[in-house]
């Protein structure tokens, strides 16, 4: 087998892992589902440090200060994804400035904290949480699946080269369009609300905003990637830089609009 082929059946089994365990962790829910993204949102601050430069010890004390608020997080062993959690986000978020002096460092805090909050509060509505949740993680997928395709398939000028070359604006209404259909498909299967479905389009120029910025973190960082944790495809923070952008405003929209 030949290098490249090498490297996209290595990328194609991650991939494939990686959707399994999201799966198997959305439909448990729970303390599961908790025990999955938990030790994500510590890698993904992780990365965040790297990426702006910060020491060995910035990086730990930035994990450090988000494993007390992730903790709280625990469904069923702590308080759950609820107003406390956010106070401790926001504490820790706070915490870190002052040690480290960085305020770039406590809003990754932030940036990782909150859309695990997100994820874990949606996952907890009763009795549609597992749609609710499901529907805020796919419609990225679809999003980003769209965006490649037809950015494939028609090319054309660039959405922000100084930034991301590979990007078209092509690929970004081709994103919306397949974010929007996947949430149509979930109104006549299972029952999506409509409000939700209508917001869908606009969660996917946010998933899109969310990819873009971490691709300016990473070119202002000089890196491809925002880790190596994953084989062909990087580090966590590239896999999840869209999903970040739109669960805390998934959530918000579920919370207020819905329940």
């Amino acid at each position: 087998m030949s290098k490249t082929g090498s490297d996209l059946a290595t990328r194609l089994l991650v991939a494939i892992a990686l959707i399994g365990l999201a799966a198997v962790a959305l439909w448990v829910g729970g303390l599961g589902f908790w025990l999955v993204i938990a030790p994500i949102g510590l890698l993904m601050i992780g990365e965040w440090a790297d990426l702006h430069g910060a020491t060995r010890q910035q990086r730990r004390l930035s994990q450090y200060a988000l494993t007390v608020p992730l903790a709280i997080m625990a469904p069923g062993l702590a308080a759950g994804p609820g107003f406390l959690a956010l106070g401790l986000v926001i504490g820790a978020a706070f915490f870190v400035a002052a040690v480290t002096r960085r305020s770039e460092l406590a809003a990754g805090v932030l940036y990782v904290g909150l859309p695990v909050l997100a994820l874990l509060a949606l996952r907890a509505q009763a009795p549609a949480g597992l749609l609710y949740t499901f529907w805020a993680m796919a419609l990225v997928w679809a999003c980003d699946s769209g965006a490649y395709f037809a950015g494939r398939a028609i090319g054309g000028p660039k959405l922000a080269p100084a930034i991301s070359p590979n990007k078209t604006w092509a690929g970004f209404f081709g994103g919306v369009a397949a974010a929007a259909a996947f949430a149509a498909l979930l109104v006549i299967w299972f029952g999506l609300p409509i409000v939700l479905a209508i917001a869908t389009p606009i969660l996917a120029v946010f998933a899109q905003i969310g990819d873009l910025y971490e691709s300016l973190l990473k070119r202002r960082a000089g890196v491809k990637d925002s880790g190596n944790l994953l084989p062909g495809h990087g580090g966590i923070m590239d896999r999840l830089d869209g999903l970040v952008a739109v669960a805390p405003i998934a959530a918000l929209l579920v919370l207020l609009l819905v329940r």
